[in-house]
């Protein structure tokens, strides 16, 4: 269901836009994806976890408040985004 610390790590490397980034929206945004996909490949085997799906929500809310916030701050970063972890708006 969590993403290893060194996934994670690669995650961070390809997405970074400078040395040592981790905060930046591309960087949280590409964290939650992955960790999103990861949540929906487990319900594929387990239906009936609804505890989890709530997790899921919240992750979901988080990547979209993160989203917005660069759409209104860069929308050409944005798109990028969207277009490289094919989230759909």
């Amino acid at each position: 269901m969590s993403i290893t610390a060194q996934r994670k790590a690669e995650v961070i490397k390809s997405n970074a836009t400078k040395a040592g980034d981790t905060g930046s929206p591309e960087v949280q945004v590409a964290i939650l994806s992955e960790r999103i996909n990861a949540l929906t490949d487990h319900f594929k085997t387990h239906v009936k976890d609804n505890h989890s799906r709530r997790g899921l929500l919240k992750l979901v809310s988080t990547r979209r408040s993160l989203l917005n916030y660069l759409k209104n701050k860069d929308e050409a970063r944005y798109k990028a985004l969207l277009e490289k972890h094919n989230i759909r708006r």
